[in-house]
C-alpha cells in the first residue's frame, strides 16, 4: 500500500473515530498532495508525496517556534499536534552522524575541494537523504566540511 492509500485509510479511521485534528490534518495532507499533482502534470511519485509531507512537516515546526514566541500557547499546540501526525507517516530522520557520512562518501566522489564545489555536493547529498534531514543542517554541515 502506497502512502498516498494510507493516508486515505487513516482519514476514513480519523472520520469513524471522531479525531478532528487527525482528520483535518489529513485532509490538508491530501490537497497539497492533490495540488501537486496537478501543478506536475502526473501522478507523484513515492518521493515526490515524501517531499510534499516533509514540507508540511517544516512549515508546522516553523509555525510552532512563531506561535510560542507571539505567546500563543493554544495555536502552537494545534500546530504541534499537526507536526506529529505529519511525522508519524515520514521515515525516521537521520542522526548527525550518518548525514555526515553521507556528505564525506558525496565529497569523495564529486572531487569537491572547496565552497565553489558546494552546489555540486550540495544537490547530490538532498537526492539521498531527501525527506529525512533539514536542508538547513545539512547546509551548515556542508560548509564547515568544505572550508
Amino acid at each position: 500500500m502506497g502512502l498516498q492509500e494510507k493516508l486515505l485509510e487513516d482519514m476514513k479511521s480519523a472520520m469513524k473515530s471522531g479525531d478532528q485534528i487527525k482528520l483535518d490534518t489529513l485532509r490538508m495532507l491530501r490537497s497539497q498532495l492533490k495540488n501537486a499533482a496537478i501543478s506536475s502534470g502526473k501522478d507523484l511519485s513515492e518521493q515526490d508525496v515524501m517531499g510534499v509531507l516533509s514540507k508540511e512537516a517544516k512549515k508546522r515546526k516553523e509555525a510552532v517556534e512563531l506561535y510560542k514566541e507571539g505567546g500563543r500557547d493554544e495555536l502552537a499546540e494545534k500546530e504541534e499536534k499537526e507536526f506529529e501526525i505529519i511525522q508519524s507517516y515520514l521515515p525516521e530522520a537521520l542522526s548527525e552522524d550518518e548525514i555526515i557520512k553521507v556528505i564525506k562518501k558525496v565529497i569523495q566522489e564529486t572531487g569537491a575541494e572547496g565552497m565553489r564545489d558546494m552546489g555540486k555536493v550540495m544537490g547530490q547529498v538532498m537526492g539521498q537523504v531527501k525527506g529525512r534531514a533539514d536542508g538547513g543542517e545539512i547546509q551548515a554541515l556542508v560548509k564547515k566540511m568544505l572550508s
